[in-house]
């Protein structure tokens, strides 16, 4: 406007000069021209202030306009995403009663309040399918080390025996219930220092699997006939992950040789592994072809592996379960256990009994005594210096203590003494975590206390355990 007003000046100013006489006077042709500059100046105004109004008011109907096809695009995007946030995810009705759809339930003119979605049970151990390797002959031999931590009608899942027993042996009681295993001859296995056994045992979570209990399980654990686990501290572990999502859960060897000869990614069947359902359910589509494309592989547990890194699955390490391989005295591998809990043991037959003076399987029956105490506590390393006396004190819970009768620094309490060798070459070394020396000679060696027992106080829920038995030093 304000320039628009300036041409209408400026316009008037120079009619003026034009048309004025000599004089000063105006002429009465100049006056007719003048005035209809002067109308002409006012109608161009008139129209340049319409245009003005009209543009703005296009302006403020399209943003109108714009806001409103914006209000119901989002109000149709938010009740289609709602019900598609509440309708159940594929797969999940195997799971009676996990979910709830949500509906309003019209009462007169009042809209009951919708209920809450059923939470999905913590799992526990129902929720497990457990696969055990066997074999028909030496299953009398090992089922000891199964039935120390099988609990019939609680824990399940079956022995996989590569035969049925002889009909003149009654099946044990406290063992788990066995099937017989597919035959296998149609798969191919070429490697020349093992054993074709290897494909029948990397089959037993396809068979697991196609027995159609899958649809209340959420993970499947696989173990040898001489894998003893802990199944509290089990579900404790599998139970940081969704069970809804693809994991492979488990650890590798303890002797680098081995990791170098089969892998370091993968988990060793020994020490038991955990397939959770839906990693499950891919694997059983491509097993059979994979068996067949790695049967250049030693055992089942490296063509499982190498199955699920088809689909694209890595293992994630839980240092709780343990393969062992190692030999002679397991002692300074439990002394020193990580801080994680403890959820497998295996090869108990090739190192010493865990407590001197006793058999293997009454070695593991006085671990439990602590273990049913306090599963999650259970070998968990701590230690302390009594600076009054110079003393070192390393304890195990549930398992020993060292009392070193001198100082010894933090580093050197935090490593695993090193009582065991590795499990091909029998040596000393190399080990997949910090080993440290158990002492050359008597002088150089804690006195050792091993467990005996343990109580709860009823009242507190308190545990006291005792370690009065003293082993020599040097012994």
């Amino acid at each position: 406007m304000a320039l628009l007003n300036s041409s209408f000046l400026n316009t008037a100013a120079t009619a003026s000069r034009r048309d004025r006489g000599g004089d000063g006077s105006y002429s009465s042709s100049a006056m007719k021209d003048r005035s209809l500059t002067t109308r002409r100046s006012v109608l161009v105004v008139l129209m340049a202030t319409c245009r003005f109004r009209d543009t703005f008011s296009a302006i403020i109907e399209s943003a109108i306009a714009i806001s409103g096809a914006t209000f119901l695009s989002l109000l149709l995007y938010f009740s289609f995403s709602s019900s598609s946030l509440l309708s159940p995810c594929p797969g999940c009705d195997r799971f009676s009663g996990s979910l709830t759809t949500l509906r309003n339930i019209a009462v007169g003119t009042v809209a009951a309040t919708p209920p809450e979605p059923e939470l999905e049970l913590p799992t526990d151990i129902s929720h497990i399918l457990f696969g055990i390797g066997g074999s028909a002959s030496t299953w009398d031999n090992r089922r000891h080390y199964c039935e120390l931590w099988w609990r019939p009608n609680i824990t399940r899942g079956f022995v996989w025996l590569d035969e049925s027993p002889q009909k003149n042996v009654t099946w044990p009681e406290g063992s788990p219930p066995y099937r017989v295993s597919e035959d296998t001859s149609r798969f191919e296995y070429t490697c020349w220092y093992g054993q074709r056994s290897a494909i029948r045992i990397a089959r037993i979570v396809k068979e697991s699997f196609d027995l159609g209990l899958s649809n209340i399980s959420r993970w499947f654990v696989m173990g040898d006939d001489d894998t003893v686990f802990f199944t509290e501290n089990l579900v404790t572990v599998l139970s940081k992950y969704d069970h809804n999502q693809m994991y492979y859960i488990g650890a590798n060897s303890e002797s680098v040789e081995q990791d170098i000869v089969h892998s370091y990614s993968m988990a060793y069947g020994g020490g038991g592994f955990a397939i959770s359902y839906p990693l499950a359910a891919e694997l059983v589509k491509v097993l059979d072809g994979c068996i067949n494309r790695y049967a250049y592989m030693y055992g089942s547990d490296q063509k499982i592996h190498g199955c699920l890194t088809e689909i694209g699955v890595p293992l994630i390490k839980e240092p709780g379960f343990h393969q062992m391989d190692i030999r002679e005295s397991a002692y300074g591998l439990l002394a020193k256990h990580p801080l994680v809990p403890l959820v497998s043991f295996h090869h108990l037959d090739y190192v010493d009994p865990l407590f001197p003076g006793m058999s293997r399987v009454g070695s593991l029956e006085r671990l439990r005594t602590a273990y049913e105490l306090d599963p999650d506590r259970t070998l968990q390393h701590s230690f302390c210096h009594d600076l009054a006396r110079n003393w070192s004190v390393s304890v195990s819970w549930g398992y020993t203590v060292r009392l070193y009768p001198w100082l010894v620094i933090a580093k050197d309490l935090d490593e695993v003494p090193l009582t065991f060798k590795t499990w091909k070459s029998w040596t000393t070394e190399p080990f997949a975590f910090d080993t440290g020396p158990y002492g050359s000679n008597q002088y150089d060696r804690p006195l050792i206390y091993f467990l005996e027992g343990g109580t709860r106080e009823s009242g507190s829920g308190h545990t006291f355990t005792n370690y009065p038995e003293a082993r020599r030093r040097g012994r």
